[in-house]
């Protein structure tokens, strides 16, 4: 290997594996943000959350992985730039391609790392983050009994506890309503003051009640009796034991969650297609089938049928003529009713297969996001690496807004095709590739405009051709 490319392959492996991760870490606080209120007060360990960010991080490689790409090619070449290194480089009669040939190298294994990581790594990663995603926004919110607030998390009971000691477990002026009969409040217990203890197990907690009181209204015998049973027992101290199972932490089968798009690979997709192909077209078929049986569709091809649709037709005519007010009223209801009924059942298969359509997008664009993660890559490379030549500006500033300004355009465009794919605007190859196909002109464009030393950027160029016009205009008013 040369010294140049060793020299390259140094300057762009640091600033791209710093910029992957700080772009992962943003996004992963996004998650974070946006789910806070599903993970906070429910008492989950840490190695639950530990594993959730874990899982999350993965699934969020395919959005930083461009972003990386392009804002460590524009830095790197922005800092050789910036050092007039690439100046000394083609002052040797070193060119540009031969500058970029690591980088070049480089982006090629990531195609292919990426591309693996779609297939491969990511529906397991998808497959892991939403099934625990979907347990932990099931959990119940951790037992916590607050002062003057009816605490309803135990099934079947409420707690209302004036006062708690500093300590957390001795409580004062406490309430209890038990629900267990399903009758409403006909079973209360109060109690002056009490402790709470949780078990070593955790899966109970135990309340000692002092100087206490139940009331309780008994179930009737006869319901028709009048008289309304009631029971009053006073207590020194009670013993209630309740069940917290409730506040562990469920796993769900992950089996559940096999057959969603995300959790596919390739081969799956392909199967999953194909199988929701074949189901969508049995059922335009038996929709039209019975769209025809419904309207007495018949082939013009054949004059037997025509013939007797014609005949029914004219006898419905003289029905109408010289029937009776009653029986052409019958006939007119008839036929509303007809319309009605063929029209709701028109809106009813619309929608059905709209539904299937919308299902059967949804694994084509999966299909092909496995595709556009890799070429995305060599997209905002031609992009980046060409522009960070052109503008001669490397670390953390100008690079930064240029490479935002740059993903921003491209996720915006990624995220507007997958729209419309999934809503039938565009075919799903056409909807996923816009962002791609769209940004790699302008890749190629300023690849050929680096290789040629040009002054895209340079703010004075286009100040002296301004002038130079001016100039013109001038003698041209002149004359």
């Amino acid at each position: 290997m040369k010294k140049l490319h060793k020299l390259v392959l140094n300057s762009y492996l640091g600033p791209f594996v710093i910029t992957f991760f700080i772009a992962l870490f943003i996004i992963l606080m996004q998650f974070l943000w946006k789910y806070i209120d599903d993970l906070v007060g429910k008492g989950l360990e840490w190695y639950i959350i530990a594993e959730l960010l874990f899982y999350a991080s993965a699934t969020f490689v395919p959005m930083a992985l461009p972003l990386a790409v392009l804002l460590s090619s524009i830095m790197t070449m922005g800092s050789m730039g910036e050092h007039y290194e690439l100046v000394g480089f083609k002052s040797a009669g070193i060119s540009l391609r031969k500058i970029m040939w690591p980088m070049v190298v480089i982006s090629f294994f990531l195609v292919i790392i990426a591309f693996y990581f779609s297939n491969n790594v990511l529906p397991v990663a998808n497959l892991k983050m939403y099934s625990l995603l979907y347990d932990v926004r099931q959990q119940r919110p951790a037992f916590n009994i607050m002062e003057g607030v009816y605490y309803k998390g135990i099934e079947d009971y409420v707690i209302k506890v004036e006062d708690k000691d500093a300590d957390g477990q001795t409580l004062r002026d406490i309430k209890i309503y038990d629900h267990t009969d399903r009758r409403g409040n006909v079973n209360m217990t109060v109690a002056e003051w009490g402790t709470m203890i949780v078990t070593p197990d955790k899966r109970n907690m135990i309340f000692t009640l002092y100087n206490g009181t139940n009331y309780q209204d008994m179930r009737q015998q006869n319901p028709r009796d009048p008289a309304k049973p009631f029971q009053r027992s006073h207590f020194e101290e009670q013993v209630m034991r309740f069940d917290l199972s409730a506040f562990d932490l469920t796993r769900t089968d992950e089996e559940l969650f096999k057959s969603n798009y995300q959790m596919l690979t390739l081969d799956q997709l392909i199967f999953f297609e194909d199988s929701i192909s074949n189901e969508l077209n049995q059922r335009k078929e038996s929709y039209r089938n019975d769209y025809y049986t419904r309207m007495a569709y018949y082939s013009l091809t054949d004059p037997d049928k025509l013939d007797t649709i014609a005949e029914n037709q004219f006898k419905q005519v003289d029905l109408m003529k010289s029937g009776s007010p009653s029986s052409v009223q019958m006939q007119i209801d008839r036929a509303m009713s007809m319309v009605r009924s063929n029209k709701d059942h028109a809106y009813y298969s619309h929608d059905e297969l709209r539904r299937w359509r919308r299902q059967l997008a949804r694994y084509q664009i999966e299909f092909h996001r496995k595709f556009t993660l890799s070429f995305a890559c060599v997209v905002l490379f031609l992009i980046g690496a060409p522009l960070g030549a052109i503008i001669r500006k490397g670390g953390f500033g100008l690079p930064v807004v240029i490479s935002v300004l740059f993903f921003v355009v491209f996720h915006v465009l990624s995220i507007t095709g997958e729209k419309f794919a999934r809503e039938g605007v565009l075919a799903a190859h056409q909807g996923m590739w816009i962002a791609p196909l769209v940004l790699l002109p302008v890749g190629i464009l300023l690849t050929i405009k680096a290789s040629t030393d040009s002054t895209l950027f340079d703010i004075d160029s286009y100040l002296k051709r301004f002038e130079k016009f001016i100039g013109v205009f001038r003698k041209t008013q002149e004359k």
